[in-house]
């Protein structure tokens, strides 16, 4: 049956309660951290639970395979962040992975022309891209061991206790929920062999909306995980499956690579927006992006535009327009480059005098590979009644990652590495144990005392463009949650149009500014979830263009 995704119009409010609350895209994985909750867990056990849980019941945009990251604040009001993502395998170079490709017979597999790419099966030399799916764009996966490093440094309960939920989904069934299911097809074009296609398909079909599915392979692997922890998948028979896996089809990642990784505890970059702290990751992460956008919009004052004003949504554009060209120009893994504070505001000052009134024609947006424009990510919004939030993010980059199941595992393996270069000059250029450009970002605010939010917007580069509509219409306009999230978006792409929802104001007008003005449907503008504790009362929403869901109690 096909599904209309567009065709909801259903209402939500903002929900309000006041021992626990998880925001997320599917509402089993809601029901699995609240359960947590009430069991005596705190935000950051149930984070983990919804997380687990989101793998097996929304497989399409996160899984074992990927990387995971967490912005937090704890109940004694520390605030920091988790970093648990793997870099490129220690033999993989530029040159080897030019040698590799210029062996293969066919490259076409690795640049789906869905995807933009025109490669006519003999593509080589200097002007390859990084392959898109594939062995190659395998990087070292971080999410197990960020799920048990995350409740040993912060839970109350176990890993054990944390992935029982989503043990249950996957080993006794679930219904699917629509949106998953309308984008769990693209599997049955991705995965070609038969070990991949028997872990997410049956008789080669995705399930329908509505239909009950169980995943058992990737139950068996959470259950190993439960009991003997995250070194099964880093040392044990799994990490063995993931190197063979990706070795067996030319990648060169090994249990070596896999054994080495640990995830990072850093310290988050943050600024102000009229009033209100925002924090955010650092790089590898597209943090600062979102923060030099949102001082470029204090400085020419965005927000004191009406909020349907055509006005108000130039300055916003304009604003994002060159974060982006700074951000895609400067941001890599800062081991191996230095990158300059794109966070301050007096940088702001100075990018500010570039806007004026009519829409910049050409501001070098220079992405780093556009393919990250639509990446498919869960985010989960956790609060507790002591004081406890956290922004958690997990994913495999784009929908099931790579193509590549870990033999009989049930692990789809990420994509991430297809965010590296093969120019040795651009700054994401591949290196060993480099970490690839993350477009993956948590975030923080801080609206005044004893008021603190956890959210993030999905959608590869809607992220930062998310992060800034979202802040600015709670900051700028006092919107509730829920209202801030409904409220139609924008989102700057990679070609130069401007696209919008088809109900967004002022369409002809902000064309006659000079934006190439094209509408797209909801599902492109990303996945908000925020939670809020003010005083005693949590607060929290959920994207409404997902299948998601807000509990609390």
């Amino acid at each position: 049956m096909d599904i209309d995704l567009d065709r909801f119009t259903s209402r939500r409010s903002t929900v309000h309660a006041n021992r626990g609350m998880v925001a997320t895209s599917q509402p089993l994985a809601a029901e699995a951290g609240i359960e947590i909750l009430r069991d005596g867990g705190n935000a950051f056990d149930a984070a983990v639970a919804t997380a687990a849980a989101l793998n097996v019941v929304e497989p399409t945009s996160t899984g074992l395979g990927g990387d995971v990251f967490a912005l937090y604040r704890t109940a004694d009001g520390d605030v920091g962040a988790m970093r648990s993502c793997g870099g490129a395998p220690a033999d993989a170079t530029i040159e080897t992975v030019r040698n590799a490709l210029e062996s293969e017979d066919d490259l076409s597999r690795y640049y789906p022309e869905s995807r933009g790419y025109a490669v006519d099966g003999s593509a080589t030399g200097d002007s390859v891209e990084m392959p898109f799916l594939g062995p190659y764009a395998v990087t070292v996966p971080g999410t197990a061991r960020g799920w048990e490093t995350t409740i040993q440094r912060f839970g109350e309960k176990t890993l054990h206790d944390a992935l029982q939920p989503a043990i249950h989904y996957a080993s006794e069934g679930y219904p699917v929920s629509e949106v998953i299911a309308h984008d769990w097809t693209g599997a049955e074009d991705l995965f070609t062999d038969e070990h991949a296609r028997a872990a997410f398909l049956t008789d080669g079909n995705s399930p329908e909306a509505g239909e009950t599915v169980t995943l058992p392979r990737l139950g068996e692997s959470m259950r190993l995980i439960a009991e003997r922890g995250a070194d099964v998948v880093y040392e044990g028979e799994i990490a063995d499956a993931i190197a063979d896996e990706v070795q067996s089809k030319g990648g060169f990642l090994t249990v070596d690579d896999l054994a080495a990784f640990e995830p990072e505890f850093v310290d988050p970059v943050s600024t102000t927006y009229n009033g209100t702290e925002i924090y955010e990751l650092p790089p590898n992460n597209q943090g600062l992006i979102a923060l030099e956008a949102l001082n470029i919009a204090e400085e020419i004052g965005a927000g004191d535009h009406a909020y349907d004003s055509p006005e108000r949504t130039h300055a916003l554009v304009e604003a994002l327009k060159l974060a982006f060209v700074d951000g895609h120009r400067y941001v890599t893994d800062p081991e191996f480059q230095e990158i300059p504070p794109l966070a301050s505001k007096a940088y702001a000052a100075e990018r500010a005098t570039a806007i004026g009134e009519r829409a910049i024609a050409d501001p070098a947006v220079g992405v780093p590979n556009a393919d990250a424009e639509d990446a498919d990510t869960v985010l989960l919004s956790v609060a507790d009644e002591d004081g406890n939030l956290v922004s958690f993010i997990n994913s495999r980059f784009a929908g099931f990652g790579s193509g590549l199941v870990a033999g009989e595992t049930g692990i789809a393996l990420q994509n991430r590495g297809a965010s590296f270069s093969l120019d040795p000059d651009h700054p994401n250029s591949l290196e060993p144990g480099k970490k690839p450009f993350h477009t993956l970002i948590p975030a923080l605010a801080n609206f005044g005392e004893d008021d603190w939010a956890a959210f993030g917007v999905m959608g590869g580069y809607m992220q930062p463009q998310g992060h800034l509509q979202m802040i600015a219409n709670l900051v700028d306009y006092d919107l509730p949650l829920q209202a801030a999230l409904d409220a139609p978006r924008w989102r700057y792409r990679e070609s130069g149009t401007l696209g919008v929802e088809e109900r967004f104001p002022n369409q002809t007008k902000l064309a006659r500014k000079g934006h190439d003005v094209g509408v797209l449907p909801p599902s492109m503008f990303g996945g908000a979830q925020i939670v809020r504790k003010r005083g005693e009362t949590l607060s929290g929403a959920t994207e409404p263009r997902k299948d998601g869901t807000v509990t609390g109690y």
